[in-house]
């Protein structure tokens, strides 16, 4: 019996080294790089903005800084470790993410490494150095603790600490608290229907998700951080200028592992019995698979919360089929202990390797997602005028540019608003009234790729002249009609 432990201890072992291995990646989330460049004010300044210092369109308008924790990490890592460290730093965030799942997913674990892995490959498209990989750990960390507190409800005092950390880290500690009031109507349904809970019961955990509640403004923005994640729900400029707002597109096959996870759901669902179905269950993931329709970005949660109960049900089903452990099956036991071993090393060896190439990979990823030898010509060549940049550049040269030059958009869609970006989106697209964003805002250097629209058309276009071209980007600029100045922010629109 101990070998057969031992065995499956190797299986969770090699599980959890694959997984270590796959969550090592490039660095290459555009939105890094302002994360990088606020961590790196707050160190400096001791402070925490409250409104937008990077760009010349909305300098000054208030900014809401929900990550400032996680960026000061970020940044911290980087500064004594490098890109070396921030990605083995998040890959083993990732990783970390998933063992909170495997301990949900029941005895069985051969059946939990599957469905662990399932759950990984679902949630993969969103992984990377970002600082939504803390809120994807403490949002499985939140689960485990609600799923044992109902066997032991002082758990429930551990989301007390994680509530202070997580306001604090990103605005996704929204996520902990709607699980904690899931749970506890999916409690108080099964109560109401004459289950066996104890309708006192639910006091103590509807007491705990008041004291969360009441942690919520002990971060630098204060109340406001209770409207930031449902006014971020509800941006349009969010929905429309984010890809990872939108709706899953299944054609493409990085979604297949969600879908199925999804069939698998209702496959479950269809064959179990009323007995084995929870009200809270059933709530939680009806929610979830809603939310994950309509945003990638909420495709974890769903996972977090199917995966398990998928797990448990096949468990069930095979249960019975288990064979009993035979002499000969003893018998191998040394063998086995040599073979697992063996596996053990080689996933080692494979995880070293991996996490070593993609480091040494860095800096051509830079090059590959960002106009690397672009903005080295600015630096050599400073812009005489205001830049117009591509949407997925803005951080980059935020790093790299900044406090000298100031952008006209990066990845904070919420403090550009929906205005000012179809504006944006309609210019790089040379749409409707095009020329008159460049003149209000006095344009004079253009910085997009080059085989983008507004490269295109700026080619012909009297006046513009190409300073810098490579196969990544394009620099163009005309002669300033007037001397550069920072404009004086719009008023909100």
């Amino acid at each position: 019996m101990r070998g057969i432990v031992r065995t499956h201890h190797i299986f969770v072992v090699v599980l959890f080294l694959g997984l270590f291995a796959l969550a090592a990646r490039n660095a290459a989330d555009p939105d890094l790089w302002w994360h990088l460049k606020t961590g790196q004010l707050i160190i400096e300044s001791k402070s925490v903005p409250h409104t937008d210092p990077f760009s010349f369109t909305r300098v000054g308008q208030p900014w809401i800084a929900h990550e400032w924790l996680s960026e000061v990490l970020i940044y911290s890592l980087w500064r004594v470790a490098g890109w070396a460290g921030l990605i083995v730093a998040f890959a083993a965030v990732i990783t970390g993410a998933f063992l909170p799942l495997y301990l949900r997913c029941g005895p069985k674990p051969y059946i939990a490494g599957v469905a662990t892995l399932c759950a990984a490959l679902a949630t993969r498209p969103l992984w990377g150095v970002r600082p939504q990989m803390l809120s994807l750990l403490l949002t499985s960390l939140w689960l485990l603790i609600l799923e044992r507190s109902e066997r032991n409800p002082k758990l429930l005092y551990w989301t007390l600490p994680l509530t202070l950390l997580w306001v604090n880290l990103h605005a996704g500690f929204a996520l902990g608290l709607a699980l904690s009031a899931l749970f506890l109507v999916g409690e108080w349904i099964e109560g109401a229907m004459g289950g066996e809970k104890n309708m006192r019961s639910l006091r103590f955990p509807a007491l705990v998700l008041a004291l969360d509640l009441l942690l919520v403004p002990f971060n630098p923005n204060g109340i406001k951080l209770f409207w930031y994640p449902i006014e971020t729900l509800q941006s349009a400029a969010m929905q429309n200028y984010i890809a990872e707002w939108a709706s899953p597109n299944f054609h493409r096959g990085e979604y297949a592992p969600f879908l199925l996870i999804v069939l698998a759901t209702f496959a479950v669902f269809g064959c179990a019995s009323r007995s084995n179905l929870r009200a809270r269950d059933l709530l939680l993931l009806i929610v979830s698979l809603f939310a994950a329709l309509r945003s990638i970005r909420l495709i974890p949660l769903f996972a977090l919360s199917a995966v398990p109960v998928v797990s448990m049900q096949v468990a069930a089903w095979l249960s019975d089929r288990t064979a009993r452990q035979s002499p000969r099956v003893a018998r191998k036991e040394i063998f086995r202990a040599s073979l697992n071993a063996a596996i053990v090393i080689t996933m080692a060896a494979f995880a070293a390797v991996r996490i070593t190439s993609v480091i040494r990979d860095q800096p051509r990823s830079d090059a590959q997602n960002f106009p690397v030898r672009a903005v080295d010509f600015l630096q050599a060549h400073p812009s005489a005028g205001l830049i117009f940049n591509h949407y997925d550049w803005g951080g980059y040269l935020i790093w790299k540019l900044y406090p000298t030059t100031r952008v006209f958009v990066d990845g904070r869609a919420d403090v550009y608003g929906e205005h000012l970006l179809h504006d944006f989106a309609d210019a790089s697209q040379l749409k409707d009234d095009w020329q008159s964003l460049l003149e209000q805002w006095n344009i004079q250097t253009i910085l997009v790729p080059g085989n983008s629209a507004l490269a295109t058309g700026l080619r012909q276009a009297p006046g513009w002249k190409v300073a810098y071209e490579d196969s990544q980007a394009i620099i163009l600029t005309a002669p300033s009609k007037r001397a550069a100045v920072l404009p004086a922010p719009p008023g909100p629109k």
